[in-house]
Order: C-alpha cells, then sequence, then structure tokens
C-alpha cells in the first residue's frame, strides 16, 4: 500500500465566483488567477476516490473556469483542473473497489482539481482505463471524447450531414474521424488556410475558411449542396450566427463552447418562426445526469476502444511540469493543433 503524504503540490484560485466578464478562453497570464501552493491532500468520504495524478488535460472550460466564466463558481484557494488520468490509491466507503486501477476521471462537484499531485472526486465520475491506452490518451478520456460521441448523435438524427466549428481543435478532429467512420459529411470551419488539406484528409467533406473572401457564399454553396440541419459551434461569434442563418429550414445551433470573444448578435429572428430554425446549448455535464449508466458504459468503451486501435488519438501541443505551468500556460495554449497538458 502507498505511502499517502499528509500535503501536496496544487494550482490553486485566487478568486471567488464569477468575474461577470466573458473574454472566452485566452489566458494572459495564468498568475491573474493562478498559485501554486502546498495544501493538505484531501480524504476520500463515502463513495469518492483519491487519485495520484499522472497526466492532467487543459481544455477551454478549465480556463473559462479560472476566469470565472464558466457555469460553475470559482473557490478561492481550490485545485482547479478538471480531467485527468491517475491511480486510485484511497476510497472512501463504497468506492474501495477502484483502489489500485488506473483510471480516466473527471473531478465532480466538491471535487479537489486535477491540476495537482493528487485529485479527489466521485468514483462515479472515474473510467477503469484499459492496459493498451496510453497515460496521455487516458488524461483526454472524457471531456472531449463523450463529448464528440453525444454530439455526432444527435447531428446523426437530423440527417447525414452537419457543420462544426473551430474544427482543428482536438475535440474538432475526434468529431471529424467519427463522422467519417459513420457515414456522415461534415462541412469543418477553421481559421486558416493551412487546415484544410489535413482536415480533408481526415474524412471532411468540405473545409471553408471562415477569414477568406466570399467565405458567406461558399459556405451557401456546400449549405445548398448537402442541407446541413445540425451545427456543432464551439465559437459562437457573428460569423457562426451568419452561418445559422444560411442553413436550410428546420437547422439546429447547437452551442457547446465560447470561444469567440464578441456576443453575436441575431439578424434573423423571423427564421427561428417561418423556418423552425432554433438555438440550443450543450454541456456534457446534463449529458451525463440524463443518460442511463448502460449507455455511459457503452459510450465510454467505444471511446476505450477507438483509442486503443489508434482511430483516435490526442495530439499533444505543449507538456508542461506542475511548476511551469504558472509562467507556461498562456503561451502554451496559444497553441491550438493539439491538447496541454500537465504533469506533476
Amino acid at each position: 500500500m502507498e505511502t499517502i503524504p499528509k500535503t501536496m503540490r496544487a494550482l490553486v484560485q485566487l478568486e471567488d465566483g464569477y468575474s461577470g466578464k466573458s473574454e472566452g478562453p485566452v489566458i494572459s497570464d495564468a498568475a491573474l488567477y493562478l498559485a501554486e501552493a502546498e495544501i493538505p491532500v484531501p480524504t476520500p468520504e463515502k463513495g469518492q476516490v483519491l487519485i495520484k495524478l499522472r497526466i492532467a488535460s487543459v481544455n477551454p472550460s478549465d480556463l473559462h473556469f479560472i476566469k470565472g466564466e464558466y457555469g460553475q463558481p470559482r473557490r478561492k484557494g481550490a485545485p482547479v483542473g478538471f480531467e485527468g488520468c491517475g491511480d486510485v490509491v484511497a476510497a472512501g466507503k463504497g468506492a474501495e473497489r477502484l483502489i489500485g486501477k488506473r483510471v480516466a476521471f473527471a473531478v465532480s462537484l466538491g471535487g479537489s482539481g486535477a491540476w495537482a499531485e493528487y485529485a479527489l472526486t466521485d468514483a462515479v465520475a472515474c473510467i477503469p482505463l484499459r492496459s493498451d491506452v496510453s497515460d496521455v490518451n487516458g488524461s483526454a478520456q472524457i471531456v472531449n471524447p463523450l463529448t464528440a460521441m453525444a454530439m455526432v448523435d444527435i447531428a446523426a438524427k437530423d440527417g447525414d450531414a452537419f457543420v462544426i466549428s473551430a474544427a482543428t481543435s482536438q475535440l474538432g478532429k475526434l468529431i471529424i474521424s467519427l463522422a467519417k467512420d459513420m457515414n456522415l459529411k461534415v462541412i469543418a470551419l477553421v481559421r486558416r488556410a493551412d487546415a484544410v488539406t489535413p482536415l480533408k484528409a481526415m474524412g471532411a467533406t468540405e473545409v471553408l475558411v471562415t477569414t477568406a473572401s466570399g467565405f458567406s457564399d461558399q459556405f451557401s454553396v456546400a449549405s445548398r449542396a448537402l442541407k446541413p440541419r445540425v451545427f456543432l459551434d464551439a465559437v459562437s461569434d457573428q460569423i457562426c450566427e451568419t452561418v445559422f442563418t444560411l442553413m436550410p429550414n428546420n437547422a439546429r445551433w447547437v452551442s457547446y463552447g465560447k470561444l469567440g470573444t464578441e456576443a453575436p448578435r441575431l439578424t434573423q429572428m423571423g427564421q427561428l418562426i417561418f423556418m423552425g430554425k432554433r438555438i440550443e446549448g450543450f454541456w456534457l455535464t446534463n449529458w451525463m445526469r440524463s443518460t442511463p449508466p448502460a449507455d455511459q458504459a457503452r459510450v465510454a468503451g467505444e471511446v476505450q476502444a477507438r483509442f486503443a486501435d489508434g482511430r483516435w488519438n490526442t495530439d499533444v501541443s505543449a507538456s508542461l511540469r506542475l511548476k511551469e505551468v504558472i509562467e507556461g500556460l498562456a503561451d502554451a495554449t496559444k497553441l491550438t493543433d493539439g491538447k496541454v497538458v500537465i504533469i506533476p
């Protein structure tokens, strides 16, 4: 049995609650929001587990959260980080079965974050990992992959084509790969011309550059040809509103992130009335709350299988040690073609 220390290093919040701002997941200086601290190692209560970290991942939701822009309030002095991979070293009553297992996990409400040497979460928020799934893939096993599976399922129920923004993101790549396997057509939206060829090779039917001259006309042509009914959107800016207005009757704008810093203005309200269009949000937490455990287990099994056999992979753009995060996070998160990971 591993000896668990009394204290640990962790990155903790400097502020409580919400900031009242909506600047997007851009960090100019992590020291404005986080500090490195030596704090007590948390003790698991009933249904909880203590996890010794191997790798934690950095998601846009983490950046929103530490800036006070997420749907949950910050807790001053509490460790941050929503997701990671590690070994269960202690457990509360009812969760002892996980002791000794390597798991992917998401930090539950009331837990202790993953940007630390140890994390605390509910046992139900853990997925035991297959031996052929790497630590890096294990650290990004929940937030992006489960979101990809759930949202592609939403899109598939509304036809054989859909639109996705931020297509070069890790989540965007997972969605495009999954859609290809399901014979679905994807109109991928990107900001850089050099992303077009790689995403087409990955399986996207159309890749359109939102900053290019004539983008609206190009999208209009693609929309008329493919008739996408669902827009999976992580940007939520004015260009995305334009895209939505150019989609056919009964289109759904599903917002699951806010990478854009501007607030979109609705210019075609009549489309909601006369064309049956609608705008909605997707939050993985709600999906997990409403999806039966058996279905969640099936999806989690499919996710692991995809990482194990190479159909999916986590592209790492930067790797930071815990002690390097305060200084290095801002620059690391500017690299948009992969995921930033943190190693204790």
